[in-house]
């Protein structure tokens, strides 16, 4: 019986860390035209990222739901929410994305190695009456908030008038633009 506890012991504590939640932050000291602080939280168990920009009235915050396929972003400047489809061949998995900022948080500066990949999307007119199609995490982050639907633009991307695009640049790893597609919108 003795053997079986600390067996179970020892199991638990190599399983334990892949479970765990992880909060990474991610600082720029100059806080020139930067990001100001990102925070990433990785929930193993739920299969759930959160990502946190802080940085006054630009701040944004994104879930990323890999069981469901869809991630939002919370613009706090525009009081609405954002949601999407999740491009594997882009985004990074939870298991990378975990990786890649522990990473960066060890070279505090950001990569010095390729360049970030580039996401751009336009953002629906509509608002999105049913939150619940997204799963349970988006559908609580943008509650109560006007909601938008927006589909990647694949390819090369054509020039588009910066002013209407709203960027969540992602620790050096993914830089993602939302593109409104009238002047009426938000």
């Amino acid at each position: 019986m003795k053997v079986t506890m600390l067996f179970l012991g020892l199991l638990a504590l190599f399983i334990a860390p892949g479970l765990a939640n992880y909060n990474i932050n991610v600082n720029d000291n100059n806080n020139k035209a930067g990001s100001g602080q990102q925070t990433v939280s990785i929930n193993n168990a739920h299969n759930v990222a959160n990502v946190d920009n802080n940085n006054g009235w630009n701040s944004w915050n994104s879930i990323w739901d890999y069981e469901n396929s869809f991630a939002a972003t919370r613009l706090f400047a525009k009081k609405s929410c954002i949601v999407h489809r999740m491009n594997m061949e882009v985004m990074p998995s939870i298991q990378t994305l975990d990786a890649l900022a522990k990473q960066q948080k060890l070279q505090g500066a950001g990569p010095a190695g390729s360049p970030p990949k580039t996401m751009t999307f336009s953002i629906s007119p509509h608002p999105v009456d049913d939150l619940s199609q997204f799963g349970a995490n988006v559908a609580s982050m943008c509650r109560g908030m006007p909601t938008y639907m927006a589909e990647e633009i694949p390819g090369i991307i054509p020039p588009l008038d910066t002013e209407k695009c709203y960027s969540a640049n992602i620790l050096w790893i993914l830089n993602m633009s939302f593109c409104k597609t009238t002047e009426e919108q938000f």
